[in-house]
């Protein structure tokens, strides 16, 4: 999910994206929040990813890799943990 397309990925039918973005379940309000909460964090400022490459990343003026902050499955430690 990114900035770009959170909106398009509300009308997923995968379950485990459904529950994430509050199309299904109940995880915002189990959180305190809204059930859209994931969905207008991501609207208003992007992904992990695009924070990143936006604040410290090659996009920013420091240019910094991503390194040991990039998602576990490309040699980074980042691993999100399932939320059910």
């Amino acid at each position: 999910m990114t900035q770009a397309n959170v909106e398009e990925m509300t009308k997923s039918q995968t379950p485990a994206i459904q529950r994430l973005l509050g199309a299904s379940g109940d995880l915002g309000s189990r959180l305190g929040l809204d059930n859209k909460w994931l969905v207008t964090a991501i609207k208003a400022t992007g992904n992990y990813g695009e924070i990143y490459e936006r604040n410290v990343g090659k996009a920013s003026p420091l240019k910094l890799d991503r390194g040991l902050n990039g998602l576990w499955s490309k040699g980074g430690l980042m691993y999100a943990l399932p939320f059910k």
